[in-house]
């Protein structure tokens, strides 16, 4: 059963990301809170997802994606993230600027457009905050990573990905010159050593939006 509404796309999109970086899979309250919606909301559609063989879900119990609604979702992720990608690169945004336009023209993309801007960017494997994009068929390529504010001090790594959710970090993290590929040095859980040697304060939301190499 088929349930490609922009609506449903959200969902299976931010189930997956919710994941993608850590084990625990999200509770329906939890899929609330980051979607903005009423719970009963979030009732509503978890039981049309779980009819239409997208999710597993158990009453008051976390949710967790079908093989199908995996496909789906990272089909979202891939032209969320293409799209991204393509507004830095082709249309001069900047990268703390992109995620709200990609949330709109990921569901009016065409396949047809999303291939034309893949091969026009060549084939790009992650986005502008490091983030991997997934292949046509779902596959993707993850590299091991570690939360900066988890890290031990005296811990050296190159940043992985960046959280784009707070676009005030994305542009205060980007005066300094911190970005997918940047090497840091963890000093402290909430500073760092950048490669020019200076030593850079981070706030508690900062150093949990930054995924550095392990």
């Amino acid at each position: 059963m088929a349930l490609t509404t922009p609506a449903a796309e959200d969902y299976l999109k931010t189930i997956y990301a919710h994941t993608e970086w850590q084990p625990d899979p999200i509770t329906p309250s939890a899929l609330a809170a980051r979607l903005g919606v009423a719970p009963s909301s979030v009732t509503e559609m978890v039981k049309k997802l779980a009819a239409a063989g997208l999710i597993t879900h158990v009453p008051y119990g976390p949710l967790t994606l079908t093989k199908a609604g995996f496909l789906g979702a990272t089909a979202v992720v891939r032209r969320h993230r293409l799209i991204e990608t393509w507004l830095v690169r082709e249309m001069g945004y900047d990268w703390d600027q992109v995620h709200d336009e990609a949330e709109i023209l990921e569901h009016a993309l065409s396949d047809r457009l999303l291939a034309a801007i893949d091969a026009r960017l060549g084939h790009p494997a992650a986005d502008p905050h490091g983030d991997p994009i997934p292949a046509g068929d779902g596959t993707l390529v993850r590299a091991a990573a570690v939360l900066l504010a988890e890290a031990v001090p005296g811990h050296v790594g190159a940043v992985l990905r960046i959280s784009d959710r707070d676009p005030a970090i994305l542009r205060d993290l980007g005066a300094d010159g911190i970005g997918p590929g940047t090497r840091l040095t963890v000093v402290e859980p909430l500073a760092v050593r950048l490669p020019a040697g200076g030593i850079r304060q981070l706030s508690a939301a900062a150093a949990r939006s930054i995924w550095l190499t392990k």
